[in-house]
């Protein structure tokens, strides 16, 4: 059975916003803040912006090939997945906005998928709470003393 949904998280990190996005907009450093990530690879000569590539490989040895599609610097990119997801279509924007006390950061998904409804469920519970643990960890990067 086909089914669609989306998955959004938010956090509030004490950050200025150009430190979040040169962080985020790092296609490549997921692993210092996604939940799992063991290394990730550019597939592409670009390394920002619309064409941008990547291979994602995870702890438990899963593999996620992702191309940016929209690209607002120092705002928000958009991506899909090609490939390694038990998905037909996942979609996912990362944006940023200035707040009251650092940096809201708000990652996004739509998802459609060929699977059982209490499958699917499980799935968008899975990715959530991916997207709460990887922006928790990201917080944390955020928030952690820099030395000058």
């Amino acid at each position: 059975m086909n089914h669609a949904g989306t998955v959004k998280k938010t956090i509030t990190a004490r950050a200025p916003p150009d430190r979040v996005w040169s962080i985020i907009s790092n296609i490549a450093g997921l692993p210092a803040w996604a939940a799992g990530a063991k290394k990730t690879t550019y597939l592409s000569k670009k390394r920002r912006g619309v064409g941008a590539a990547r291979l994602i490989t995870f702890e438990d040895g899963s593999r996620v090939e992702e191309h940016v599609t929209s690209w607002k610097a120092g705002e928000s990119y958009t991506y899909v997945a090609t490939s390694g997801l038990p998905v037909r279509a996942y979609v996912a924007t990362i944006s940023i906005r200035g707040a009251r006390r650092g940096t809201e950061i708000t990652w996004q998904s739509f998802i459609c998928a060929d699977m059982k409804e209490k499958e699917f469920a499980g799935f968008l519970a899975f990715m959530g709470s991916f997207y709460d643990s990887s922006l928790g960890n990201l917080k944390g990067l955020l928030e952690r003393p820099r030395c000058k």
